[in-house]
């Protein structure tokens, strides 16, 4: 097992990793819209989606791999009515075949933000 940490996205908000690798697998532990270079995030959810998804994909890349390697995805929603902008900012973001995916609604995220995602990769190296 290996830590996978970047100053490219927010520090962790607790005790946990940015992503683990783990054989030929990487997992990233749930990641937000706050942009690493303002400590803000945008105030639509979807910017705020693709602010998150890019933020995943910078730990992937500190891991050696790729966005287009995610083979699952969690989507946890403060507001299932974002639905929609949730999956246009998604589906502009990532390609067919998309990841297998669950979306939930939850309560509240440990920041005031409307999306958190959280996944898995497989490697291939090669």
């Amino acid at each position: 097992m290996r830590e996978i940490t970047t100053d490219d996205v927010p520090a962790a908000l607790g005790p946990y990793s940015q992503g683990i690798v783990s054989g030929d697998t990487v997992h990233v532990s749930g990641k937000t819209g706050v942009d690493p270079d303002t400590g803000e995030a945008p105030e639509s959810v979807a910017a705020q989606t693709t602010q998150t998804l890019e933020n995943v994909a910078a730990i992937l890349e500190a891991a050696g791999t790729s966005p287009d390697a995610i083979v699952s995805a969690t989507v946890y929603l403060t507001d299932m009515d974002d639905y929609d902008a949730v999956n246009e900012a998604y589906r502009a973001f990532l390609s067919e075949p998309y990841p297998a995916r669950t979306c939930v609604e939850v309560s509240r995220l440990p920041a005031p933000l409307d999306v958190e995602i959280t996944v898995t990769v497989e490697r291939d190296d090669g």
